[in-house]
């Protein structure tokens, strides 16, 4: 099974709707981990789990969303609210509160993955302001029975290899 993770759009929507269309049929969720500056109903938004960022106005969208898909759960959220430019330590002890295997987060715009006491962190950057490189990024997590396996694509869909990684499961 496949996800779709993406963050940090601030207000793009032919990159959301391009990016969508091309993974749709692959994946069996879609997330948006905040600072979309859309309205929570926008359709581009329509089917996505879709969380607030610090710059969403919106309040109908969740602070962070708890969702289990593929026989993993995800916890999700923009992490401006878990401090995350300095430090994981906050999400990583929400993250364990709510027994999530899988952690997506963003608003740092800085692409990237870890595995911290068991969980795995996701920020799959920004498609509109990356910092830390110049590609503009998101993610599709493939979900096997023994390992996740993480993809990172720049906006015209090719692989930026130097960020993949797969990680085994227990």
């Amino acid at each position: 099974m496949k996800v779709l993770i993406m963050s940090d759009s601030h207000g793009l929507t032919h990159e959301i709707s391009m990016i969508t269309a091309r993974h749709k049929q692959e994946v069996t969720a879609m997330i948006h981990c905040g600072d979309s500056e859309l309205k929570s109903k926008d359709p581009l938004l329509r089917g996505y789990l879709a969380v607030r960022g610090n710059c969403d106005h919106d309040h109908a969208f969740p602070n962070e969303l708890i969702q289990d898909i593929a026989g993993k759960r995800f916890f999700i959220t923009h992490g401006h609210l878990y401090n995350i430019k300095m430090t994981l330590m906050n999400l990583s002890y929400k993250s364990e509160e709510s027994g999530a295997d899988i952690v997506c987060f963003g608003h740092s715009h800085a692409a990237g993955s870890e595995r911290i006491d068991g969980r795995l962190f996701i920020n799959p950057g920004s498609i509109r302001q990356p910092r830390g490189r110049k590609e503009k990024t998101y993610v599709i997590l493939s979900i096997e029975e023994n390992v996740l396996e993480i993809t990172y694509y720049d906006l015209e869909g090719n692989t930026v290899e130097e960020l993949n990684k797969a990680y085994k499961t227990n």
